[in-house]
């Protein structure tokens, strides 16, 4: 009887876990260093917005982020620096 209601304690507390994780929004947690820069952005709703927005201007078709190499991302954050708006960076 007590391993059962160990093994039940156990598999409450993960699935807790869990849930917790799943709905505490990881995505809006990622967080990109802008090297040239020297400041976080953190990459939300409104920063992907601001990216298509980007490549909007520019009349090219979207890319992703990770696929950028260094010299495009460096792009990216001076043109994102120059295009401040009123939501955060």
């Amino acid at each position: 009887m007590f391993k059962i209601n160990r093994v039940l304690s156990s598999a409450l507390l993960t699935s807790t876990f869990l849930i917790a994780a799943v709905g505490s929004g990881c995505s809006a947690r990622v967080r990109i260093y802008d090297e040239y820069h020297s400041d976080y952005h953190r990459w939300d709703r409104h920063e992907d917005g601001a990216y298509r927005r980007y490549w909007g201007e520019r009349h090219e078709q979207y890319r992703d982020y990770n696929k950028l190499d260094k010299d495009e991302q460096k792009n990216y954050w001076n043109w994102r620096h120059e295009h401040q708006d009123s939501d955060r960076h």
